[in-house]
């Protein structure tokens, strides 16, 4: 099977700080982009300049998040379209995310088994505090395929942590394929495919309006690559 582009990028960052005022007795609305240097993905190169927007709505730790990412250096990126589900309380999370990408398929609302370009994956993780645990594992739709030819249900797991330091906001993460899958390039069975360090910081341009600036190197051990990447946010 042709291992083919998938992303999903920050949108798992943007649901946990919808999901943290899960008291919240109203609904919330977010509405955001993200221009980056480079899409990377779970240690993944998916496109070169991209814009990422994403529009997502929130009632006491229920949200629900469409993202997308086009490329603006290489028209000819991936275009994604993805809608997450998810439901959050204390430090637990659990969701549902429908990839969706324009190849093989064109077409949004094609859903035959082999010739969808949907991606359905289950997430659930747990945030401890000082460190945060996420699985992911694709249940429908083009998923890739093991060792032995059949659906494999493709995995991913990362661990996750948060510190400050010299006033940026940072975020270490390691991140591992547990089994043989096409999915994810060069996993021929558990491989560490991510391990990362990203840094933030609000950049004032007026005393009422920020701009966040953000940067981060990510290696990948599987494929012995490395890369380094910056980007902003825009956001009302």
């Amino acid at each position: 099977m042709e291992k083919r582009r998938r992303g999903l990028a920050t949108a798992m960052a943007l649901l946990a700080a919808m999901s943290a005022a899960n008291a919240q007795d109203k609904v919330e609305a977010t509405i955001q982009a993200d221009v980056v240097s480079q899409y990377l993905w779970r240690g993944q190169e998916l496109g070169q300049v991209s814009l990422q927007p994403s529009l997502g709505l929130s009632y006491k730790g229920l949200s629900l998040t469409a993202w997308g990412s086009v490329g603006l250096s290489e028209p000819g990126d991936t275009k994604e379209l993805d809608l997450t589900l998810a439901y959050s309380t204390g430090g637990f999370n659990i969701g549902v995310t429908d990839y969706w990408f324009n190849s093989p398929n064109e077409r949004y609302f094609c859903y035959g088994a082999h010739s969808t370009s949907h991606v359905f994956e289950a997430n659930v993780g747990y945030d401890f505090g000082p460190v945060g645990v996420q699985w992911y594992t694709n249940f429908a739709g083009n998923d890739g395929v093991g060792n032995g030819g059949s659906r494999a249900y493709s995995s991913y797991v990362e661990v996750s942590a948060p510190f400050r330091l010299a006033g940026c906001d940072w975020s270490a993460a390691v991140g591992a394929v547990p089994y043989a899958t096409d999915f994810y390039s060069s996993a021929d069975g558990f491989a560490v495919t991510n391990v990362s360090l990203k840094a933030s910081k609000d950049i004032s341009v007026t005393e009422r309006f920020a701009i966040p600036l953000f940067a981060g190197l990510a290696v990948n051990p599987s494929t012995e690559k490395t890369y380094l990447y910056c980007g902003f946010t825009l956001r009302p």
